[in-house]
């Protein structure tokens, strides 16, 4: 039956000395094949201030295969929309990209950081060059619970349209609202009474109507239909939960590397820090809102020094995946992922023929 198997590769990109627009960091990469045949790198770039673009590189293979260094093309979008900028700063940052075959064109998810706070941004690109906004993701209420006005983060698209609650086929979103009250620096301080809200601290599923002649939403249309569709669970993700790579179409169903949030001690200290961690969770081909598997234990956690220091330590943020096909190995993904929210570092996964009991 096997298991999911991953192994780093090491780090794939750093802060380039001399450059003000990395400062601060490259991280938090999206990772997608263009229609040459490359695989293009779309990581965070940070200058001073958090002032966040979002870079293009061409990712570099060595003759074994395997990805060992980037080659940077500059900018895909930097801020410039109203609600990308904020008093002293702005940010676009931390994007996801699939190519979503019906609309033909390639998808990007990515946080606008303007002055009401992170929110959920879409833009679209027939060649990962030239980038057109679409603009803030709009939500629709749900019973009593309000998306709108919401901060929300770790966006990203289903490549093919996904039926929805009422069997129509429409773009699907993984997203992660930040309600009030629920960040894991809120829920530390309330001093082991927290208890798991499953509505507030979930991965959501949200789906929208597009014009198929358009390939942009249906004039008016918001995002609605929203189901949760998971909640901290295991010990290695009990204050928060986010969705990190895209979904992948495979074997075993729709595949997703995700982020979890909880304390760990400081070394010889009463005191404690927040650790994220990464784990797999595969979604069932047929109903998306079926979880297959869920990882009990983390596939990767910080271990690495380049992990485990940075400007935020103990992160590993999973945010890019690449399918081996162009190798012939189907089963085989490298995960491009944030280290400490510093640097880019690549990890290889294989995933078994069948999913582990």
């Amino acid at each position: 039956m096997g298991e999911f198997k991953l192994q780093r590769l090491g780090i794939i990109m750093k802060p380039e000395d001399g450059d003000a627009m990395e400062i601060e960091g490259v991280l938090n990469p999206a990772a997608v094949r263009g229609k040459d045949g490359h695989l293009y790198l779309f990581p965070r770039m940070v200058g001073k201030g958090n002032f966040s673009r979002i870079g293009v590189a061409r990712v570099i293979f060595n003759d074994a295969g395997d990805p060992v260094d980037v080659e940077r093309l500059g900018i895909a979008l930097q801020p410039e929309a109203d609600y990308e900028l904020r008093p002293g700063g702005g940010g676009c940052e931390d994007p996801r990209i699939t190519f979503v075959e019906p609309l033909n064109h390639y998808v990007m998810n990515y946080v606008a950081f303007g002055a009401n706070g992170p929110r959920i941004a879409i833009a679209r690109s027939k060649d990962l060059l030239n980038w057109e906004r679409v603009g803030l993701a709009k939500f629709s209420p749900i019973e009593d619970i309000k998306f709108e006005g919401v901060d929300d983060k770790d966006s990203c698209t289903f490549p093919l349209l996904i039926k929805n609650l009422n069997g129509h086929d429409e773009m699907a979103l993984l997203h992660r609202p930040i309600f009030p009250g629920t960040s894991p620096e809120e829920i530390r301080a309330k001093d082991g009474s927290h208890t798991v809200d499953l509505h507030c601290e979930s991965i959501w599923l949200s789906y929208c109507r597009f014009d198929t002649a358009t390939h942009l939403p249906a004039k008016g249309a918001s995002f609605t239909s929203h189901e949760r569709l998971a909640a901290p669970k295991a010990y290695w993700e009990k204050l928060k939960i986010g969705c990190g790579t895209p979904p992948v179409l495979t074997d075993l169903g729709w595949m997703i590397l995700y982020h979890g949030v909880s304390e760990v001690p400081l070394p010889n200290s009463e005191k404690t820090q927040l650790c994220y961690s990464a784990g797999i969770m595969v979604l069932s081909k047929e109903d998306v809102t079926k979880i297959l598997y869920r990882s009990a234990e983390p596939i990767m956690k910080p271990e690495l020094p380049e992990e485990r220091v940075g400007l935020i330590a103990d992160v590993v943020f999973p945010t890019g995946i690449d399918r081996r096909d162009d190798i012939g190995m189907p089963n085989r993904f490298d995960v491009y992922y944030g280290m400490a929210d510093d640097r880019i570092g690549v990890a290889r996964l294989d995933i078994p023929d069948k999913l582990p009991g």
